[in-house]
């Protein structure tokens, strides 16, 4: 390993070992977004919304749970969540065998605590992410369960390398691809499988305003924390940067732009408009940036963008998109 990640026989090893447990997600041509944006730019979406347990993070969840000894195993492990890691946890703990005792935010949506424990899994509802974060850690020495965490180490950048892989054996001759950030732990994967792949390709994070851990980190040069998180995006709402994730995606990503909520919600709109599809505000981000922040810099490009989760409820949905053009 380096600095800049894990290699591609790494990546490729725990592919294969992963493969029976994931489903390769499809890369489609975007149409609708590619008229909207005209010039002759190509779009193709990687839904990794279409993953098991709805986004990207059982891979990472079940490469994580794979490294665990049998004890360990019997141990069972912990997470902390928004949802869509949780989700992934219990669905990797029920999958190998083990227990999983998640914490979320009260805030979370019912439709995803409700999926924890279809899995199996014991929640722990507390006030904030911050808080979230020391009640694991609790549960991890108390229990001695294993924490697996959302988005930082080792297995987590391997495991999201695998759709970095998938994407540069899908798609050929892309000349950008667009990833939305949380806490690092998607776009480290990926970016470092895309440059060793693909080291021309021009790779993009995209962060809500309300959560940028990421764009301070940059712009200071070491891992960053925020006092709040403050975004409808709550899968991309990680309260800080860890060195490792920091580490790959600084060395890879060339450049991040941020969204505020409003983007956020007309993206919703306009996929649900146009690709009759329903997403979490995290999965709209990548669409986002390119209708508009991104626009003018990859007019005419061939460009992918990762859409990440679809765990959301219709009620919820509603509330949050706006179903209108997007400017």
């Amino acid at each position: 390993m380096t600095l800049s990640g894990p290699n591609i026989e790494e990546i490729r090893a725990l592919h294969d070992r992963l493969r029976e447990q994931i489903v390769v997600t499809p890369v489609i041509r975007c149409p609708a977004i590619e008229a909207e944006l005209g010039h002759d730019t190509e779009v193709f979406a990687k839904l990794e919304f279409l993953q098991r347990t709805g986004t990207f993070k059982a891979r990472g969840a079940l490469a994580t749970l794979q490294s665990l000894d049998a004890d360990a195993l019997q141990r069972g492990v912990t997470a902390v969540s928004a949802g869509n890691h949780a989700i992934a946890t219990a669905f990797a703990a029920k999958t190998l065998g083990s227990s999983a005792k998640v914490v979320m935010m009260s805030s979370a949506n019912p439709s995803r605590v409700a999926a924890c424990k279809a899995y199996g899994a014991e929640v722990v509802l507390v006030k904030d992410v911050h808080t979230a974060f020391a009640t694991a850690s609790r549960i991890e020495e108390e229990e001695g369960r294993t924490l697996v965490h959302p988005f930082d180490g080792v297995a987590i950048t391997t495991a999201t390398g695998t759709i970095g892989l998938e994407i540069c054996e899908q798609i050929e001759g892309f000349d950008a691809v667009v990833i939305p950030v949380g806490g690092g732990g998607l776009i480290s994967g990926i970016s470092n499988a895309v440059r060793r792949l693909c080291p021309k390709v021009e790779i993009i994070g995209v962060e809500p305003e309300g959560a940028d851990s990421m764009h301070r980190s940059f712009a200071s040069g070491e891992p960053e924390s925020i006092d709040s998180v403050n975004t409808i995006a709550d899968s991309l709402g990680a309260p800080f940067a860890l060195p490792y994730s920091f580490a790959v995606t600084k060395a890879n990503v060339d450049r991040l732009v941020l969204l505020n909520d409003q983007q956020l919600r007309q993206a919703m709109g306009f996929l649900f408009q146009s690709m009759s599809i329903a997403v979490e505000p995290a999965c709209a981000a990548s669409t986002a940036a390119l209708l508009g922040p991104l626009r003018k810099s990859l007019l005419g490009k061939r460009i992918v963008i990762v859409m990440c989760g679809s765990n959301i409820n219709w009620t919820t949905f509603a509330e949050q998109a706006i179903f209108d053009h997007v400017d």
